[in-house]
């Protein structure tokens, strides 16, 4: 078995048009969202085996406040430059390379990719929300599998969704 999550970064703030894209802070509206899906995801006991991360300043932070409620430990988020300005194909090639050691992957990334990828495993996801959470659970001996098989369970959460 293998469990993908796919988290959309939070709400980012553009109070600084002076900023490079990558360097966008999230929001106030942002840091409560990541904070609120890291103690839904904790409910669920959610707790990924690998957490990587856009080096995108929004990104990094809601991985980071997430990890928090997880009891994650923030050090060991892998920051992967491939998952910031990449494509939805860019991003099934990461999965199926993940190490086997990791049964639950955890990617904090951004749109349009992450909508693509989890539309592409459940077609009634058409859009993901700043800090929404796609989970599937794939009957996958390997990552390389992923894509090639239906998911078997498929959970979608997002902050304005009612917990």
């Amino acid at each position: 078995m293998k469990t993908l999550l796919l988290v959309r970064h939070a709400k980012s703030s553009w109070s600084d048009p002076t900023l490079a894209d990558r360097e966008r802070p999230l929001s106030g509206r942002g840091l409560r969202a990541a904070r609120k899906m890291g103690r839904r995801l904790a409910r669920r006991d959610l707790r990924p085996d690998l957490m990587l991360s856009s080096p995108a300043v929004r990104a990094l932070k809601t991985a980071r406040l997430i990890a928090r409620r997880l009891r994650y430990a923030r050090r060991d988020i892998l920051v992967d430059a491939g998952l910031y300005a990449c494509s939805t194909a860019d991003l099934l090639r990461t999965v199926r390379s993940l190490d086997e050691r990791f049964p639950r992957v955890m990617l904090i990334g951004h749109n349009p990719e992450l909508t693509g990828l989890a539309h592409r495993f459940c077609k009634q996801i058409t859009h993901m929300p700043t800090c929404a959470v796609a989970c599937f659970t794939f009957d996958a001996e390997t990552w390389t599998d992923i894509g090639r098989h239906s998911a078997l369970e498929i959970d979608f959460d997002y902050p304005k969704r009612p917990s």
